[in-house]
């Protein structure tokens, strides 16, 4: 699938204000600096669709895009390294996530982006689980590959999954992605479009 067409449709800063759900929606989530707007304007083929910051915690809304003349949705979600949470919540992650996440019903895939560069991170696993606890269908990405060499690559990459081993009986689908050469994104429209044509 190519991205003819991408545009802003609205932000919301509760699931009750976003768009209609009258269409298959794929959210991106991830801690702060992790390289989420870069992907989005990379997967849109758009410079400066999404917002991107160096200061952390700078999407702060749930923010709606149309594709390919209002076919799907991309949503561009507040990252949940910097949350500030009641103790009701598990810690780093904000009640707007929860509450689209949970009650959002054409989300058909949630995007969850790793730095391919650091360890493990206890806030991404325990994201992570709670997701799958719940029965919330991911994916993850792991992004900056491009400033890894092929040995740091690799290395990083088996000690991830054999890290997501040791909680889960088998790994959802994986992106390898570079917001600079463009890797994984044609993988991610793929997988979009297999599960569109299922909508």
């Amino acid at each position: 699938m190519e991205v003819v067409k991408a545009e802003f449709l609205k932000s919301s800063s509760t699931v009750k204000q976003c768009p209609k759900a009258d269409r298959p929606e794929y959210a991106f989530i991830g801690r702060s600096n992790v390289g989420k707007s870069s992907l989005i304007n990379k997967l849109c083929n758009r410079k400066a669709m999404a917002k991107t910051s160096s200061t952390p915690g700078k999407t702060q809304l749930i923010n709606h895009f149309t594709i390919n003349s209002d076919q799907w949705y991309l949503v561009d979600l507040p990252g949940y390294g910097y949350a500030k949470v009641s103790k009701k919540l598990r810690s780093g992650f904000s009640k707007i996530i929860l509450d689209y996440i949970g009650n959002r019903e054409n989300m058909m895939c949630l995007f969850v982006l790793i730095d391919s560069r650091i360890p493990m991170q206890k806030v991404d696993l325990e994201f992570m689980n709670l997701m799958v606890e719940n029965g919330i269908p991911i994916s993850i990405v792991f992004t900056k590959t491009d400033k890894l060499n092929k040995g740091q690559y690799t290395e990083n990459m088996k000690a991830y999954e054999k890290g997501l081993l040791e909680h889960w009986e088998e790994l959802p689908p994986i992106f390898y992605s570079s917001a600079v050469n463009g890797e994984g994104t044609n993988e991610i429209l793929s997988f979009i479009e297999d599960i569109n044509s299922k909508w």
